[in-house]
């Protein structure tokens, strides 16, 4: 290959990673973007509190069911062939919800709107927890994989730092404007893919396992390296339990203490958010292919998550509180792009969509549990919510220092994977009929 085609496949490797980088930033609008005005849907369709909030738990619970499964059809037909149509599920959803606030009103409205919401939760499987392999796809260099998972989880960062004060402002303009939005945001994200993101070719031509086949590869994968896998898993589930556990206390006692709404509380909001994008950002870059790096650097974030819950305990002081939240934030920046960047990295191509899938599956599940819980842990005290949310974290930070283990030869810089077990028996099965 000689300078004008490196430098035009890099060239075409940072357009697709712009393209795929607006994929977690607008399935993050699509959701959050919908808390601050959830209020006024229920005002305006007359549902209670628990109602509306299941318009945010549907698009949850689906999207953790339907992962897996586009996971594994990622890795049997493509990132490309299933990302596509999951944009465009997305954006029919998000067209229901708008037609049903146009077209009907009261509880007829709230039903079609939750169909909307769940056909939207599928697309949302198949889109950005997809994001993550295909960033390992696209580039061969561990050290440009680790930068371009850094610039996806900005980018998811960043959605939940637009979303509060987007969703607050367009809710001002029209109750159901942010639903509006979330179509046409989709068809340009689904354009910017069709046009920038070219699937790269492999080294060679992957196998054409069966089904069967392809579960019992997994299997393997998962009894050979479940220790840091599951490690993994749980770590990515903690960090987004803290970070929608916090925004959950955030936002209700700066509504019921201070009395900030809208916009106003939307910035506040913002504060540990844009802190936990930048942290995203900068941890991406400087991690390279570098895992014990990864490794401290994930223990050490988790470590000041804990530190940081730990010492909001002691004080309600708005200034305080937002400070170490913010600090906590950083923390958790820190984390995501390391854990993101171990698991790619260290599965093969194969069976990288379905494991990550598994891994974003975990982290859906923090989404789902943290404001619950927390809305629980509330009525029992400040110190109880905070010790609580400090004793979780250091769950996450002992799981980082025994579980998370980068081999010898990974230490080293090491090369590709060690390939699984399964590939491992096929292999020599196949050398044995050649004898």
């Amino acid at each position: 290959m000689n300078a004008s085609q490196a430098s035009k496949g890099e060239k075409g490797s940072k357009a697709a990673l712009i393209a795929l980088a607006s994929i977690p930033l607008i399935m993050t609008l699509g959701n959050s973007m919908l808390l601050p005005i959830l209020p006024q849907i229920s005002k305006q369709l007359g549902v209670s509190a628990f109602q509306v909030s299941m318009i945010i738990t549907v698009y949850g619970l689906i999207a953790i069911l339907m992962i897996p499964i586009a996971g594994y059809l990622s890795d049997r037909f493509g990132r490309k062939m299933v990302i596509l149509p999951s944009l465009i599920l997305a954006a029919l959803g998000g067209a229901g919800c708008v037609a049903a606030a146009w077209f009907f009103s009261g509880t007829t409205a709230y039903w079609i709107i939750l169909a909307g919401r769940f056909v939207q939760g599928i697309g949302a499987a198949g889109a950005f927890p997809i994001v993550i392999p295909f960033v390992g796809d696209l580039f061969r260099d561990e050290k440009e994989v680790s930068k371009g998972l850094g610039i996806i989880e900005t980018s998811n960062t960043f959605g939940k730092v637009l979303s509060p004060i987007l969703g607050a402002y367009l809710g001002t303009l029209l109750w159901y404007a942010p639903f509006i939005a979330i179509p046409v945001l989709c068809l340009i994200s689904c354009a910017l893919v069709i046009f920038l993101v070219r699937t790269p070719k492999p080294d060679e031509e992957p196998d054409k396992q069966s089904l069967r086949e392809f579960l019992s590869g997994i299997k393997e994968v998962l009894h050979e390296r479940g220790r840091w896998l599951y490690a993994i898993f749980a770590i990515g589930g903690i960090c987004m339990y803290a970070t929608f556990g916090v925004l959950f206390y955030l936002s209700e006692i700066l509504e019921s203490r201070y009395d900030l709404h809208g916009a106003s509380k939307g910035f506040v909001l913002a504060i540990p958010l844009a802190l936990l994008c930048l942290a995203s950002y900068g941890s991406g870059k400087i991690i390279g292919k570098n895992k014990p790096l990864m490794k401290w650097l994930g223990f050490g974030g988790m470590a000041v998550l804990t530190a940081a819950m730990l010492v909001t305990g002691f004080s309600q002081n708005i200034y305080f509180m937002v400070g170490l939240l913010s600090l906590a934030g950083i923390g958790i920046g820190v984390v995501l792009p390391c854990m993101d960047a171990l698991i790619t990295e260290g599965i093969k191509k194969e069976s990288r969509g379905t494991i990550t899938s598994l891994y974003s599956s975990m982290r859906f599940i923090g989404v789902a549990l943290g404001p619950p819980v927390v809305s629980l842990l509330m009525n029992r005290g400040h110190w109880t919510l905070f010790f609580t949310m400090a004793g979780v974290g250091a769950v996450g930070g002992l799981l980082s220092f025994f579980a998370v283990t980068p081999s010898k030869k990974d230490a080293e810089g090491g090369g590709q994977p060690e390939r699984s077990a399964f590939k491992a028996k096929k292999g020599g099965a196949l050398r044995q009929r050649a004898r």
